[in-house]
């Protein structure tokens, strides 16, 4: 089989390299899966400089954490899934129901657990899960980590969002677009926010019942409010970090609620105190559990909800698929294996 690793010490896609290996054999507990599809993550991009959570990689590592395919193999006590099931990996190993827990990790794709960008990929069967049955491979593939980052954050928090309630999403990335799907399909009015009116007219094509410019207006945060069909928004999904938070308290409601997810920028005003005056709070979101993974297939395949994909690469061109969404995609960038 092949996969592709990134050497220890990376800090650039020189060190991606795809090679050749033994095609691993499971263990009791344990589901092979022919990967057919993998998507990519900011955090992937951030593994590859050595800038995420634990630093420059100490050994070669498969990258990826989102992953879909079909299981080839299963384990003799595996009870779960059976050959030609229809599967994707878990972002987090571990975490299979409730809140955030300090034990919820091995996470795939960084320093101490291999990813999915290969042909094959051994994981345990409690950190697998059965795929939407209505998406593609290529769609399934941007779940596990965007995905149900976006389930969390608008359909975990203080209440589910519902019909009638307003959510902002930030940007027109991976995370956002499929926010943006959720929540339309829920019935929620969105505000989208890019740098590009094009792109805002393409997510208007997906839901979006209006959009701000933060480039033509850096106080987008009262331009938002002003879009919204109640004041502000029940749920913004901040992906931006510290240089728009302040910004998101200006557009978030009355008892809303900020769901913090990105880190794409370190720096800005991140006083709290917007928050206090409007009875608003701030939750912290990374990814989510098993469960709500499986909440999301069923909405999907119920909903008939499908992931923006803005461009699949073949396996060979992996690189240049990191370097793709390095540019600003509109939803997900897929390799298709």
């Amino acid at each position: 089989m092949k996969k592709y690793v990134l050497k220890a010490g990376s800090t650039s896609l020189d060190s991606l390299v795809s090679i050749e290996c033994d095609t691993p054999q499971v263990k009791p507990h344990e589901v092979l899966i022919r990967v057919h599809a993998c998507s990519l993550n900011f955090r992937d991009q951030a593994v590859v400089t050595g800038n995420y959570f634990g630093g420059v990689l100490t050994e070669d590592t498969v990258p990826l954490s989102d992953g879909a395919g079909e299981v080839a193999a299963v384990g003799d006590e595996v009870t779960e899934f059976k050959v030609g099931d229809r599967v994707a990996g878990l972002f987090f190993q571990n975490w299979h129901d409730g809140p955030p827990n300090p034990t919820a990790g091995p996470a795939l794709g960084a320093a101490g657990c291999d990813g999915m960008l290969a042909e094959y990929v051994c994981l345990p069967e409690a950190g697998v899960t059965k795929i939407p049955e209505t998406l593609s491979y290529e769609e399934a593939a941007t779940l596990p980590c965007a995905g149900v980052t976006a389930w969390n954050a608008l359909m975990c928090g203080r209440r589910p969002i519902k019909a009638g309630d307003c959510v902002c999403v930030l940007g027109t990335g991976g995370v956002s677009m499929i926010g943006l799907g959720i929540a339309h399909a829920a019935g929620a009015h969105v505000v989208v926010t890019s740098s590009s009116d094009e792109k805002l007219e393409r997510a208007k094509k997906l839901g979006a019942a209006a959009g701000v410019n933060y480039k033509s207006t850096p106080e987008w945060g009262p331009a938002v409010a002003a879009a919204s069909n109640r004041g502000g928004a029940d749920v913004v999904v901040e992906v931006g970090g510290a240089g728009t938070l302040a910004q998101s308290m200006q557009a978030v409601n009355f008892n809303g609620e900020i769901a913090l997810i990105g880190v794409l920028t370190r720096e800005g005003d991140t006083t709290p105190h917007p928050l206090m005056l409007k009875g608003a709070s701030i939750r912290g979101i990374f990814v989510g559990n098993k469960a709500m993974a499986e909440d999301l297939a069923a909405a999907i395949d119920v909903n008939g909800m499908k992931p923006a994909i803005d461009k699949v690469f073949p396996y060979e061109d992996a690189a240049e698929a990191f370097r793709h969404q390095q540019t600003g995609a509109f939803g997900k960038v897929v390799i298709k294996i």
